[in-house]
């Protein structure tokens, strides 16, 4: 927004989120680009262009770009198929680093291990966890996304957070790093895996929530989803989904495992499913983990 505004660029905001009259705005106004949080406002936005009171000229729209939060392959396939000349850009990045990276979606390619591979930007790179040094490309290590150069001095009256994410390492150079966890690809692109502390370890395996659900949002049925980690007496902690079907759909934990199983790995699937009238966000958009969780031990409570 304030770099469109520097340009000279015409700014529309919208106090609450509506996803009709958001294209009823690109139908009026002529929009060019529009930005998003992810599935958050993306499934509304496909939801509202598809339905019986859609809108009929969208045709001035060309840049949707997203941030923050996990934009799923199957809600970007749904755009790119309405709009097939669509620039279409995921990116990454914090508050702490600014932007991290980005990636421009294309029709059929847009499959994700978790959150996007997207080309770095300057300064952001990947540490290795143990040593707090540069990963080399092709490593196979899962390391921190990290930023160097120009980033914050820390923050406001908090000396404990400040410490804990801008780090000096061992080369002598100072680095923001927020949390996020990735892989320095053989090619130099960073894919982002998702957060370390949503990381869920099951029998030793570890599992990002945002892969698992990606896989389970591009089954056509379900609208939305959450994935969180719950006890268990074998394995430590398994893989639970908190599932909004589409209005009128109910499916079976056997059927979402089943589509899963041809997105992930067999060990990734979720074991318990846990369905919700409606998925609890904060108002940024981005899933809220600490409820998901609570609905998941309140299930597991009532078997």
């Amino acid at each position: 927004v304030m770099g469109g505004a520097f340009e000279g660029r015409k700014i529309i905001l919208q106090r609450n989120f509506d996803a009709a009259q958001i294209w009823q705005a690109v139908q009026a106004e002529k929009i060019n680009c529009l930005f998003i949080t992810g599935d958050a406002m993306a499934r509304p936005l496909i939801d509202a262009l598809q339905g019986p009171a859609s809108v009929t000229d969208t045709s001035s729209l060309f840049v949707l770009a997203s941030s923050a939060v996990v934009f799923s392959s199957a809600l970007k396939e749904a755009f790119l198929e309405h709009f097939p000349n669509l620039i279409l850009i995921d990116s990454i990045g914090s508050s702490e680093t600014g932007g991290g990276g980005m990636v421009m979606a294309e029709k059929g390619k847009t499959q994700m291990k978790g959150g996007p591979t997207v080309k770095p930007g300057h300064g952001s790179l990947v540490l290795d966890m143990d040593t707090l040094l540069p990963l080399p490309p092709g490593s196979e290590k899962t390391g921190m996304i990290a930023r160097c150069g120009y980033i914050p001095l820390g923050y406001y009256k908090d000396e404990i957070k400040t410490a804990k994410t801008f780090i000096t390492a061992a080369d002598g150079k100072r680095y923001a790093v927020p949390g996020d966890l990735a892989l320095h690809e053989a090619d130099g692109t960073i894919t982002m895996l998702g957060r370390g502390s949503g990381c869920i370890n099951s029998g030793g395996e570890k599992i990002f929530p945002e892969e698992v659900e990606s896989a389970i949002k591009s089954h056509p049925g379900v609208y939305d989803a959450i994935v969180v980690g719950v006890a268990d007496p074998c394995w430590g902690c398994t893989v639970c989904a908190v599932v909004q079907f589409c209005e009128g759909i109910q499916l079976t934990l056997d059927e979402i495992q089943t589509h899963c199983r041809a997105v992930i790995a067999g060990y990734k699937i979720p074991r318990i499913l846990v369905p919700v009238t409606a998925i609890e966000r904060a108002p940024s958009g981005k899933p809220d983990y600490r409820w998901a969780k609570a609905q998941a031990d309140s299930h597991m409570q009532n078997q």
